[in-house]
């Protein structure tokens, strides 16, 4: 892939926070960010004068999109994945509609995963009251019944404890297509953010550790990750460069797992974009993921992704944002804002990276 030349444009599906700090890193390179998003005034918006809102239905809408940009990403995965073949025929669209397809679908997603040998929970896909319970019956409980598509931060779940909540746990979640997982006694939640290239070249960041909120909402992340063995580590590079190669991906992604009582790592889900879990990088690494997933997808090489420092990153969530001011106050504290209007419970509304050295 030839590199896009300065002042080319990359095209930005999404409008959120992960689109605004991408279209920043973009600037840094000198790169211009033309923004499609459904939702006026969203944080993307805020920080380039390339913005075209508009439905996803509107093949009007993505043609002229297209026609003014380079190369086009993504910053969120509930994109029809119709719009995006759309786009892809009229410019590269990285990663493409079938990484898309795949990582916006649990039961996709979990089926690709055994197809590439690699370990999950038991699970079973469920399209009715029915299957679900027989689903019970073989995949054990508890466990934990997500809708298959449209789930993000706790969002579309429920976790079912016995036979008798079964049918109120299918109302819940809409009577929609699903799966169910068996639940996991895992001894903490990892991840790991990594980056390939149109050519194959890929580089990884360092294992984190990721606390969460009752509500499933990440709250807390570690990197790198605390009592991180060259075994764990090397499992997990292992596994995102398989995923990699099978979805022939080119971007950032992420991994999330579940480290067992035993020590191995099983795959929760992929994240087909840059992931709350990697936002320490853009100040504890020489190469924040978001100028990473540029690189990527605009064929630079890809950047350094050791460790500068030891990070914690703590979201800032609903009214967690007012306690700005006191973030600032204090040493080795970076504070990112994403311009969000709106305080509600649970909104992820900035981040502040607490930097410490190596050690």
């Amino acid at each position: 892939m030839t590199p896009l030349p300065m002042h080319s444009t990359i095209g930005m599906l999404g409008g959120g926070q992960l689109g605004r700090m991408a279209a920043m890193a973009a600037a840094r390179l000198g790169y211009r960010v033309h923004v499609f998003t459904t939702k006026e005034k969203a944080p993307s918006t805020q920080v380039t004068d390339l913005v075209t809102v508009g439905a996803w239905e509107d093949r009007g809408a993505l043609t002229s999109f297209a026609s003014s940009c380079d190369v086009i990403t993504f910053e969120f995965e509930n994109i029809p994945v119709d719009a995006v073949r759309h786009l892809d025929a009229l410019c590269p669209v990285h990663p493409g509609p079938r990484a898309l397809k795949i990582c916006q679908d649990r039961a996709l997603e979990k089926s690709m995963l055994a197809g590439a040998s690699i370990e999950t929970t038991r699970w079973q896909e469920v399209s009715s009251l029915e299957e679900l319970e027989d689903a019970a019956s073989k995949v054990g409980l508890p466990a934990i019944l997500k809708t298959a598509k449209f789930g993000y931060d706790g969002h579309g779940q429920i976790k079912i404890l016995s036979r008798d909540a079964l049918a109120s746990a299918w109302k819940s979640v809409g009577e929609q297509r699903s799966i169910l997982e068996a639940f996991v006694d895992f001894e903490r939640e990892l991840s790991i953010v990594a980056a390939r290239a149109k050519g194959g070249q890929m580089s990884f960041y360092p294992l984190v550790e990721n606390q969460h909120t009752e509500d499933h909402i990440l709250s807390k992340t570690l990197a790198p990750a605390p009592k991180t063995t060259p075994a764990l580590a090397a499992q997990a590079v292992k596994i995102a460069k398989r995923i990699a190669e099978s979805l022939d991906y080119v971007g950032v992604f992420a991994v999330e797992f579940f480290q067992t009582r035993e020590g191995n790592l099983l795959v929760n889900e992929i994240a087909p974009r840059p992931h709350n879990s990697g936002h320490w990088t853009m100040d504890g690494c020489a190469t924040s993921q978001f100028e990473q997933q540029v690189r990527a997808v605009a064929g630079l090489p890809l950047g350094e992704t050791s460790p500068l420092f030891k990070t914690t990153m703590i979201n800032l969530l609903g009214e967690e944002i007012l306690e700005r001011d006191t973030f600032l106050a204090l040493p080795n504290r970076r504070v990112h804002i994403y311009g969000k209007v709106g305080l509600r419970p649970g909104r992820k509304m900035g981040h502040v990276n607490i930097l410490e050295p190596l050690g």
